[in-house]
């Protein structure tokens, strides 16, 4: 990706949306010898995100910008920049819009890495490289789906039947060292999800998760009590169903309408004002907010 001077205008930069990803179940079944945990998750996008733009440049570079663009690394450990690398790019300006907080348990870096792969070969023609090599939630991140995660995250099978869930997101500002919440787990070889019904609407599908879980909720919430005060508040505010996401911090509440979900993220954010609240839909097709390729 090294512009030509051909005398023909240069190639629009084009961009890709990353949508946060929510673990609503993610048990651990298992450690491997080489130390990976087994994991079976249902995982659904939401409809907000970050926006991932690449144009051709002579170099590889990475600007960040955005409302949660403070702390991010522009350095070459970026997933960013790591996934244009492993895609063999070494010439192009890419441009991270953040949105999404850091290292929050919705999948936003792989996410970005993802998207940054989508761009790369949807747009401007490079070939795909193996995923899985930035981490295990970029193959099912690359899908931005509905999707049973297995395995290490090599294992993605599509999920159809899911109603779109009304979600409330919180994260109370703090972040969670993943390798630290996995090694306060105190069992490892759990039991795996139950086989996924199709469900008449969010209702139904927020009781049948209720007797599923996130096996990393109890070490992260022992890292983390903010975490616990964050489900309560949840709660409260009327959530059919709240857990964490990942390996926290965010954690969710899933409402039966969007109508009351808004109104719980108004009022937990008015009372909490430090707290990153976001209003959502959970499960159904992600909506990019820009919806066709956009030319910056």
């Amino acid at each position: 990706m090294a512009p030509t001077d051909t005398g023909a205008p240069t190639p629009a930069r084009q961009s890709e949306f990353a949508p946060a990803k929510i673990n609503l179940t993610l048990h651990v079944t298992g450690r491997r010898a080489d130390g990976y945990h087994l994991l079976d998750s249902l995982v659904v996008f939401a409809d907000l995100g970050d926006r991932v733009a690449v144009a051709p440049d002579t170099g590889l570079s990475l600007t960040v910008t955005g409302p949660m663009a403070g702390g991010v690394p522009t350095g070459p450990d970026n997933l960013v920049l790591r996934a244009a690398r492993l895609a063999g790019v070494t010439g192009a300006a890419i441009t991270l819009d953040k949105h999404l907080p850091a290292a929050a348990g919705i999948g936003g870096g792989s996410s970005d890495a993802a998207a940054t792969l989508r761009v790369l070969r949807d747009r401007l023609g490079v070939a795909m490289p193996a995923p899985l090599a930035l981490g295990a939630d970029v193959p099912v991140c690359l899908a931005a789906r509905t999707a049973r995660m297995r395995g290490i995250g090599e294992n993605v099978e599509p999920v159809s039947g899911l109603p779109p869930l009304p979600a409330v997101l919180v994260n109370p500002g703090v972040s969670v060292a993943t390798p630290d919440v996995f090694r306060r787990l105190s069992r490892r070889d759990g039991s795996a999800m139950d086989d996924i019904p199709a469900f008449a609407d969010a209702r139904a599908c927020a009781d049948w998760l209720r007797g599923q879980r996130n096996d990393l909720e109890a070490p992260a919430r022992a890292l983390a009590p903010g975490i616990g005060t964050v489900l309560t508040a949840l709660g409260d505010s009327g959530a059919a169903l709240v857990r964490m996401s990942g390996s926290g911090a965010t954690c969710f509440g899933l409402f039966t309408d969007t109508a009351t979900a808004r109104q719980a993220a108004g009022q937990i954010a008015a009372a909490n004002p430090g707290w990153w609240v976001r209003s959502t839909i959970l499960g159904a097709a992600h909506h990019d907010p820009a919806d066709q390729p956009i030319e910056l």
